[in-house]
């Protein structure tokens, strides 16, 4: 097959959601297929082609960026030249132009794979408001025009007004992941050299906004410490988000519980990925709202059992494999009652790394969208 994947940011970009697009067309490639990825330029010392990993990445300049999203004026003309170029499109939303990509394809009579990882949810506020209405009647539109609606679970399905009315197009698929085994001796140094060996150290990970509930792991500390005082909250992550101030407003009780919160910064790197996860005694995602959660499942595979809010989608790895606790959502009490549990009740919660695979696998991923994207030429 020749695959078009179109999405504002990949490689070198670092979120969840780019590095699933980059796995999927990294495994596309290594079975054979061309895989051409569409995408922003969204630093200047980016190049404007390149070929990384088998895979082909065309960056295109950006004028302005609107929130999550970004203006790229060439992006019409681009797209329809490589619409036509290949088989089929997959799209990874949320994505401005999702309903120009179905247009162009419909023109040149190719179908569209909508792989939707989450309805957009935007901060309170009249211009974020305005962005999520406007965003979402975009992607709405592209729905309408997609052959195909990729999700990562029924049970975000069912909960999603937005994908409701298109339920006949829905495909579901567990996302693209994949982690490297921890190495214990490094992660017994990193442990170390943070001050850990004697402590319980619970984990967070991933961008500092509002969606994904931070606030209230922040504000279940004092409740955490009651019963478990030499416990160490690390996060892992670049806290530094351009389009969302949620860290600034919530530094305070950063502030106010000093050597108990420890930062080590955004880890790029898979295996030291893995050990991080390995040095957690527990991983918490107290999301306010999350389609999956793939940090959860790569906490899961590194070792660490996990504290989960009880949230459609969210909560799915942890109902698949057992290896946690859900709770009540933006609640820290509750929050710091499940993660109290697990540093004290540990064991009935940790899964071997087969069990996890078992049910999480890349390969399977991968054969389930080769089988999808080929239906659709």
């Amino acid at each position: 097959m020749k695959v078009l994947t179109v999405l504002t940011y990949y490689h070198p970009h670092w979120t969840g959601l780019t590095a699933y697009a980059r796995r999927l067309a990294e495994g596309l490639v290594q079975r054979g297929h061309q895989v051409t990825v569409l995408t922003s330029r969204y630093r200047p010392e980016l190049a404007k082609g390149e070929l990384f990993n088998g895979v082909r990445i065309v960056r295109l300049e950006r004028i302005l960026r609107v929130s999550r999203g970004v203006i790229m004026p060439s992006f019409p003309w681009v797209a329809n030249r490589l619409i036509r170029e290949h088989d089929v499109v997959q799209m990874h939303t949320p994505l401005m132009e999702s309903p120009l990509i179905t247009t162009l394809a419909r023109r040149h009579g190719k179908r569209v794979l909508f792989t939707h990882h989450g309805d957009l949810v935007m901060p309170a506020g009249p211009f974020n408001q305005f962005v999520q209405f406007t965003v979402t009647g975009l992607m709405t539109l592209a729905l309408k025009g997609s052959a195909r609606v990729s999700v990562a679970s029924k049970d975000y399905a069912d909960s999603s007004r937005f994908l409701r009315p298109f339920q006949d197009k829905l495909a579901y698929i567990y996302p693209a992941m994949e982690i490297p085994a921890p190495i214990p001796a490094q992660v017994a140094a990193w442990r170390r050299e943070l001050g850990g060996e004697d402590a319980s150290l619970i984990g967070f990970a991933g961008r500092f906004v509002e969606e994904k509930g931070f606030d209230f792991l922040l504000k279940s500390i004092p409740y955490v410490l009651e019963r478990v005082p030499n416990a160490r909250f690390v996060y892992a992550g670049d806290h530094e988000v351009v389009y969302e101030s949620f860290y600034e407003k919530w530094e305070h009780l950063i502030r106010k519980w000093p050597g108990h919160v420890i930062q080590v910064g955004l880890i790029r790197d898979p295996q030291k990925m893995a050990n991080w996860y390995a040095l957690c005694d527990v991983f918490a995602l107290p999301s306010r709202s999350d389609s999956f959660g793939i940090v959860q499942v790569e906490a899961m595979l590194s070792g660490t059992p996990v504290v989960a809010t009880d949230i459609p989608g969210g909560r799915v790895p942890v109902q698949e494999t057992g290896m946690g606790l859900l709770v009540r959502p933006q609640d820290e009490r509750a929050l710091a009652d499940g993660l109290v549990e697990v540093l004290k009740n540990r064991a009935p919660y940790v899964k071997n790394r087969a069990a996890i695979l078992s049910v999480f696998n890349l390969e399977l991923t991968l054969d389930q969208y080769e089988q999808l994207l080929q239906s659709l030429i």
